[in-house]
């Protein structure tokens, strides 16, 4: 049984594996420019960032209905329960699926029938969390937000992913604080091929709770000691950062560092069908590579569980309580 964990940033378009692709490419009648499933998979070794954009974005188009986003969302819990996930916190990208005609609501109701019976079916508590895309408008990010207005039941938080360099989170200004009116949680991916100044914007200009990846924070010592005082949590993705080549190998990701500063780091799977490895697989990975032990595997648990959105009352903090319980009674083979 793997260490309990919660995963706090997990794209879930990201989680399209080549056999779903075939499966919803067939049942919707969309042409796929590869032979078989093999061939795909073969493309999942991209060379870059943007090679890897071109396929996430050009596979969304199997995405047509709500049925399958349901089964895009239930094969990913499926997976993570595997991988010792008790609590997942899932980002989905509205604008990706609007700009190519899918209604909004098709992919939030269609996600969240997966969600709403993932503990049962699962034994995974869900939180839904939308993403604005940085390399959009900020225009489009805020008739994003409005068209979440009838769905905000589902809907937990607000993130910003995609092409990091030259988007700053400061271009987002408005619409986060929009957001906080209407009492969403805040979230942003800065610092992974962007500089750790994004960062700092993220958190001065937009208010975020939490950084996701947050990387390149160990490049700016002051900004390492605030992080450490305000115990901000950093979304860390190693396999992510080595695929998408911010750092060179797993041996040199600087995640034993940025624990031993007293970050508060935890670590996630990001896009796992494209970049090598569900959570466990991750934690199972810097284990070999980077030394992590034991105690070190169970401090990113804990974290991962202080770090998650469960202060919504009694009851999502006595969860969080049960969550860490079996973190700490988690008996390592």
């Amino acid at each position: 049984m793997p260490l309990p964990k919660a995963e706090l940033h997990l794209h879930i378009e990201g989680t399209l594996e080549p056999e779903l692709a075939f499966a919803l490419a067939e049942r919707n009648g969309v042409p796929l420019p590869y032979a078989d499933t093999e061939e795909l998979r073969k493309a999942y070794l991209f060379d870059d960032l943007q090679s890897f954009l071109d396929l996430y974005y050009g596979l969304m188009a199997v995405l047509r209905t709500e049925a399958d986003f349901e089964d895009l969302a239930d094969a990913y819990l499926a997976r993570a329960a595997a991988q010792g996930v008790r609590h997942a916190e899932i980002f989905f990208d509205p604008q990706a699926h609007t700009a190519r005609g899918i209604p909004f609501a098709t992919v939030v109701e269609g996600l969240g029938r997966a969600l709403d019976r993932s503990e049962e079916r699962h034994g995974v508590s869900t939180r839904l969390i939308m993403c604005f895309l940085r390399d959009q408008s900020a225009e489009s990010a805020m008739a994003t937000l409005e068209a979440a207005k009838p769905h905000l039941d589902r809907i937990i938080g607000v993130g910003l992913d995609s092409a990091e360099v030259g988007h700053p989170p400061s271009k987002f200004a408005a619409v986060y604080e929009a957001a906080g009116v209407l009492g969403l949680r805040k979230v942003a991916h800065a610092g992974e091929e962007g500089p750790a100044a994004y960062v700092r914007e993220a958190l001065d200009v937009l208010g975020v709770e939490r950084i996701d990846h947050g990387l390149r924070c160990v490049e700016d010592p002051e900004l390492v000691e605030r992080l450490v005082r305000d115990r901000v949590p950093l979304t860390l993705c190693p396999l992510s950062n080595v695929r998408l080549r911010a750092v060179d190998i797993l041996e040199q990701h600087p995640l034993p560092r940025m624990m031993a500063a007293g970050l508060l780091c935890t670590i996630n799977s990001d896009d796992p069908a494209y970049f090598g490895g569900y959570v466990d697989d991750t934690f199972h990975a810097v284990h070999e590579a980077l030394g992590i032990g034991p105690e070190g595997l169970r401090e990113l648990a804990r974290n991962s569980f202080e770090a998650a959105f469960l202060d919504g009352g009694p009851e999502e903090e006595a969860l969080r309580a049960r969550y860490l319980a079996e973190v700490a009674a988690y008996e390592f083979d």
